[in-house]
C-alpha cells in the first residue's frame, strides 16, 4: 500500500501527462506476447487498466480483448489516453477518470486486470478485494513492474553517452529537497518488505500465485535531450507544478546538464527487464 505518511491528492502527477509519450518508453511488444500465451487470451473477454496513465499498456493489450478500459484518477491522463486512442484508431477501448478505490463502479466482470507501475499508489486491502469479485472465474489480476523513464546504469559501453541519472538526481534534490515529494505530501521511505505485503493482501482477497515472468531487457533506446527532459517532468516526485516560478531555471540547469554530457543532444539508454506477477481467483473446494 503507499509509503506511511503518504495521503493521495490530485496533484500527485499534476502537469506530467503531456512528457508521457516523449519521456517513458514504449512497452516492448514481447510484454503482450507473454501474457497471451500465458493467460491463453484470444480477443475475446474485457480488459481493466487501473491506473492506465496515458494509455501506454491499454492500447498495447486492448487487441487480445473484445473491450477494454482504462481508468486513472488523473484527468490530463485520462486526455492524453483518449488523444493516443484515436490515434491508434483504437474502437474497442473507453476511458474513465476514476480511483481504483470506487471500483466496482458499475463497470462489470473482467477476464483480466492490470495494475502497471500503479498498485502502490492506490489501498490495497479495498481495491484488492474489488478486483477480485471483478473477475470472471478464469480471469486473472496482472501486476506490471517496469521502469521506463530510464535505463540501467553501467554495464556495456553504448553508442551514445548515457544521460547522467544520478546527476539529474542531485539537481532535483538541489531544487526540492532530500526527500522525494509526493503530490502535496512528502514521501517516506517505502516499507521494509512491500512485496511480502503485498503476497499478505492478495491472499487475503482470495488470489493464488504470483506466476512470475520477466519480458525483455537489454533493448537500447536513442533518446534526444528533449525526451529525457520529458522523462523527467514525467515523474511524480519531479512533476513541474512541484518547482513552482523555479521551473524555468530547473529546465534551464536541467538542459544545461544535459549539453555538458552530450554537445548535440543524444543520448542512449539500455532497458532493464519488465517483471510480471499473475494473480488469479482461488479455486473453491467442496466440503
Amino acid at each position: 500500500m503507499p509509503p506511511k505518511g503518504f495521503r493521495w491528492d490530485e496533484t500527485l502527477y499534476l502537469g506530467s501527462a503531456r512528457y508521457y509519450a516523449d519521456g517513458r518508453v514504449a512497452y516492448p511488444g514481447g510484454l503482450a506476447d507473454a501474457l497471451a500465451a500465458e493467460l491463453g487470451l484470444d480477443g475475446t473477454g474485457r480488459l481493466l487498466d487501473c491506473g492506465c496513465g496515458p494509455g501506454s499498456l491499454t492500447l498495447l493489450l486492448a487487441p487480445l480483448f473484445a473491450e477494454a478500459v482504462g481508468i486513472d484518477a488523473d484527468a490530463d491522463m485520462i486526455e492524453q489516453a483518449r488523444l493516443a486512442g484515436k490515434r491508434a484508431g483504437a474502437a474497442n477501448v473507453s476511458w474513465r477518470q476514476l480511483r481504483a478505490e470506487e471500483l466496482p463502479a458499475g463497470l462489470g466482470q473482467f477476464r483480466v486486470v492490470t495494475f502497471a507501475q500503479s498498485f502502490h499508489w492506490v489501498d490495497q486491502l479495498v481495491v484488492a478485494p474489488a478486483v477480485r469479485e471483478m473477475l470472471s472465474p478464469d480471469g486473472a489480476c496482472v501486476f506490471v513492474f517496469a521502469t521506463t523513464h530510464e535505463g540501467v546504469t553501467g554495464g556495456a559501453e553504448l553508442s551514445l553517452p548515457r544521460p547522467p541519472r544520478s546527476q539529474i538526481a542531485e539537481l532535483i534534490a538541489a531544487y526540492l529537497g532530500p526527500v522525494r515529494r509526493a503530490g502535496q505530501s512528502l514521501r517516506p521511505g517505502d516499507p521494509a518488505d512491500p512485496a511480502q505485503g503485498v503476497v499478505n493482501v492478495m491472499s487475503a482477497a482470495g488470489f493464488a500465485g504470483p506466476v512470475r515472468l520477466e519480458v525483455g531487457g537489454g533493448e537500447v533506446h536513442e533518446r534526444t535531450e528533449d525526451q529525457v527532459v520529458a522523462s523527467v517532468f514525467s515523474l511524480s516526485f519531479a512533476a513541474p507544478h512541484l518547482f513552482g516560478d523555479r521551473l524555468a531555471a530547473f529546465e534551464a540547469d536541467l538542459r544545461g546538464l544535459l549539453r555538458a554530457v552530450s554537445a548535440d543532444g543524444r543520448f542512449a539508454e539500455q532497458m532493464r527487464e519488465i517483471g510480471v506477477e499473475i494473480w488469479r481467483p482461488q479455486r473453491e473446494t467442496g466440503s
